[in-house]
């Protein structure tokens, strides 16, 4: 162990945090780590235009039932991706977001804090990005990534990325939320001042106050939710949602309540798409819709 490394409370040593700076090299370079639990029906667009794009991408699983590392490693094999995928499996219970996290030590096994800095210890570059499995990135956005990777490379910088959800009602039907913009910092360097630490609800990952940040346009990339199944689950409970706190997910939660509900009309913000006949929403929204909506995106 190194002074940077973390052991876990339970003693489970394979799952120590064992930081990759000072042990090997990290050479320029971008690696995706998402953290997965069945994740199997957002994979087939998930997953390859992201492979296309990084080095390397990290797949951990936390105990998926759908298949969803096998069929990862399909995806990318079938799109001649196969190398640039590592599939691995963290096998604990992790708290879910709010109490529940709030209540579980950082050092836990059991904590998103250590889920998270163990799933980041394996990436082999210079530079992280967090990806989530509902992710789906367009053809800009990663050509938008590739050509941020020569920017990047002389000077320690933060990537922030602006995102908004797509909820899918059908294979041809969905509702993209242009009100609700998410700006999170998803591309770090590598090293012991970007470790993830805990926060009210959930983890943050450090950086300095002082670091170049550079934040791309909107419509590049957006998050699936799907209104057939529980996008909550993550959350001890959708009631300790604040406005003042947690004012994105205040509005998640009106947003998918009101269109499971029908009341569509009663939103502000939030376009309804169809798709054309034999074309799926998501492909859609990821090769037409989204790539020519004005910017900024608006109803």
């Amino acid at each position: 162990m190194t002074v940077d490394d973390i052991r876990n409370r339970e003693g489970e040593r394979d799952f120590d945090v064992r930081w990759p700076w000072g042990r090997v090299h990290l050479p320029h370079g971008l690696t995706a780590v998402l953290r997965v639990k069945d994740e199997a029906r957002n994979l087939p667009w998930v997953l390859p235009p992201l492979l296309g794009v990084v080095d390397r991408a990290v797949l951990v699983d936390n105990g998926s039932i759908d298949g969803t590392p096998d069929l990862a490693r399909t995806i990318a094999d079938h799109h001649g991706l196969g190398h640039r995928l590592d599939v691995t499996s963290y096998p604990f219970p992790v708290s879910r977001c709010g109490a529940e996290h709030l209540a579980t030590p950082a050092n836990s096994v059991h904590s998103l804090v250590h889920y998270y800095n163990w799933s980041f210890s394996h990436a082999r570059t210079a530079y992280s990005l967090k990806w989530d499995g509902d992710m789906v990135l367009t053809a800009e956005g990663a050509a938008m990534i590739g050509d941020l990777l020569w920017q990047i490379e002389s000077e320690p910088t933060v990537v922030v990325f602006q995102h908004h959800p797509l909820y899918v009602e059908s294979e041809r039907v969905g509702y993209f939320d242009v009100q609700l913009v998410n700006t999170e910092p998803w591309i770090h360097p590598m090293g012991p001042e970007f470790t993830y630490v805990k926060g009210f609800d959930w983890e943050v990952r450090r950086h300095s106050d002082e670091i170049r940040k550079i934040t791309l346009p909107q419509g590049l990339c957006f998050e699936l939710k799907w209104l057939d199944a529980d996008e909550f689950s993550h959350w001890t409970t959708t009631d300790a949602f604040d406005p003042s706190r947690t004012p994105r997910k205040v509005r998640e939660l009106e947003v998918f309540s009101c269109l499971r509900e029908g009341r569509h009309a009663e939103l502000e913000g939030v376009v309804r798409i169809e798709a054309p006949e034999g074309v799926h929403i998501v492909d859609h929204v990821a090769r037409t819709w989204l790539p020519s909506a004005e910017r900024p995106l608006r109803s």
